[in-house]
């Protein structure tokens, strides 16, 4: 692996992303609005960057070409598929043994068998119409978008964050096969260890065709006799 196409590059975890894939050694290109590119000032000289939405074929094709994987932020921002539309434009244009990893929720299912909290299907619930309404956003559009990429016959990785908090690395995130096992319940992780399980699986291989939900490692207690 020696070039990454990071596509939404200028927010949180693109940027987090773009650090650690630099500092890794990689070639970045970057994708990200052109009203956004000056958020990537410290970052002049060091990478490509391919300004456009995320969702435009032409864009996506010009910045992934060559790459040896394309890490993917789903952005299910306004009402007109954008999310589908950058899973489309991806998967279209990525070179046939390229490394895909997208990020997205938990409320992704590739099976059904995810298991999930009264809390999460709640404000699922409530949010998901309220977003659309608002033409915030479409959460539904993200469902979409990695339906596409499950059904595609690509190398990709789907990875499930739980709640986002900032703060120094904890360590890379463990993972499970589905929302609702034991180990990762206690749902919290630093955005900057989930930048960094995106690049981890790049050279993964276990996790080709996996939707893993991740969370922090849990701290290791002390044992009894020293608490």
């Amino acid at each position: 692996m020696k070039t990454i196409c990071i596509v939404g590059i200028s927010g949180k975890l693109g940027q987090y992303m773009a650090q650690q894939a630099l500092d890794a050694g990689y070639k970045v290109h970057g994708v990200c609005r052109a009203q956004s590119v000056e958020k990537l000032a410290h970052f002049t000289d060091q990478i490509s960057i391919f300004p456009g939405k995320t969702d435009d074929p032409d864009v996506i094709r010009q910045a992934v070409a060559g790459c040896d994987a394309v890490l993917c932020v789903l952005a299910p921002w306004g009402v007109q598929d954008y999310a589908s539309g950058t899973a489309r434009a991806v998967l279209q244009h990525a070179k046939p043994n390229a490394r895909l990893i997208f990020s997205c929720g938990w409320h992704i299912s590739r099976d059904g068998q995810d298991v999930y909290s009264w809390k999460l299907r709640a404000l699922l619930a409530i949010a998901t119409p309220l977003a659309r309404w608002f033409r915030f956003a479409d959460i539904k559009d993200q469902v979409r978008a990695c339906d596409l990429i499950f059904a595609s016959g690509t190398d990709w990785t789907v990875v499930r964050g739980c709640d986002l908090e900032e703060g120094p690395m904890q360590g890379l995130p463990i993972w499970a096969e589905h929302v609702g096992d034991a180990k990762i319940a206690h749902n919290k992780m630093r955005r900057i260890d989930f930048a960094r399980f995106m690049l981890h699986a790049v050279t993964n291989p276990n996790l080709i065709q996996k939707a893993p939900a991740i969370s922090a490692p849990r701290p290791q207690l002390p044992p009894k006799n020293e608490i």
